[in-house]
């Protein structure tokens, strides 16, 4: 299973509002480090290729800018940009070089609920590749909130070539490469940002995470546990603004003998929310901040 247009996510962008606290928090606790920075943005990276998996923005008050997704190559963008619109969105920004470090070139699409995507090829690549015990790699996946779920699964999959991997009762996972699920949609009333999460390089990277957390202050919200659809082990935080972050390992890895479940597949026993069992639901904190960070609106 694959988009014939979209290899991956590359990284999300967030306004913050304090981008000093950001970076002490983004840096020592979640464990990035700094890729670049300008006058009033930082660019973190993990210990993959990408060159940054997050970037933060100083301005008044959360919210998220946009997602990037990395094209397969330049004949690609101009595809996307062609589908994006007879899907009914909009470009943002037509095809030019990217004015941001890490370059390449690319464009940024808009859904009809207003998501802004930015769609990348050539960008930099960091050669200095290498798992460390406790650092996140890459980016999993980015999970947006969707009000009118049906629809946003049609333009992500008829604009950026996505494919379904599977749908429970509340979310629409959707494949673009090896990973189960790059984006995925949660059934919901609004289209807020539900949450980031991290590659971490194994089970017990996902756990002592969630120790460095508690030790800063940041309890774990949901988890541990391992979800049914990606079959990912997961903890679950909400960062220093309200952001939701994640971190997980073991990412279900498919190809095209993949067949995508329905809401029957994906059930549990009565008093369970993953397949582990052990952890509670998640916290009402949780299910509140994933229904607080939104796109700038244009």
């Amino acid at each position: 299973m694959s988009s014939r247009w979209i290899s991956g996510l590359r990284s999300v962008a967030l306004d913050v509002p304090d981008l000093a606290r950001a970076e002490t928090f983004y840096t020592e606790v979640w464990r990035l480090t700094v890729a670049a920075r300008t006058a009033d943005a930082i660019y973190l990276r993990g210990t993959g290729a990408e060159h940054h998996l997050l970037a933060l923005h100083a301005a008044d008050r959360l919210a998220i800018r946009h997602v990037t997704l990395r094209a397969r190559d330049e004949a690609a963008l101009t595809a996307i940009a062609d589908a994006a619109v007879a899907a009914g969105g909009r470009v943002q920004q037509d095809l030019a070089p990217i004015a941001e470090p890490g370059g390449g070139t690319g464009l940024a699409v808009r859904d009809p609920s207003g998501r802004l995507f930015q769609i990348v090829h050539g960008d930099t690549r960091h050669a200095d590749t290498a798992d460390e015990p406790d650092r996140p790699i890459r980016l999993a996946h980015a999970v947006l909130n969707s009000h009118a779920l049906p629809a946003s699964q049609a333009w992500i999959e008829q604009a950026l070539g996505f494919t379904l991997a599977d749908r429970t009762r509340i979310m629409a996972f959707l494949n673009c490469d090896r990973d189960h699920h790059t984006l995925a949609l949660g059934d919901a009333d609004n289209d807020a940002l539900n949450h980031i999460a991290f590659v971490m390089p194994s089970v017990d990277a996902v756990m002592r995470g969630g120790g460095r957390m508690r030790d800063a202050g940041h309890v774990i919200e949901w988890g541990p546990g391992r979800h049914g659809p990606g079959n990912n082990a997961f903890n679950y935080f909400i960062g220093p603004f309200g952001e939701v972050i994640e971190y997980t390992a073991e990412v279900e890895q498919i190809d095209d003998s993949y067949r995508a479940g329905g809401p029957a597949d994906w059930t549990w026993p009565p008093g369970r929310v993953d397949q582990w069992g052990i952890s509670a639901p998640p916290s009402a904190a949780l299910k509140a901040a994933q229904r607080s960070v939104f796109f700038i609106p244009t």
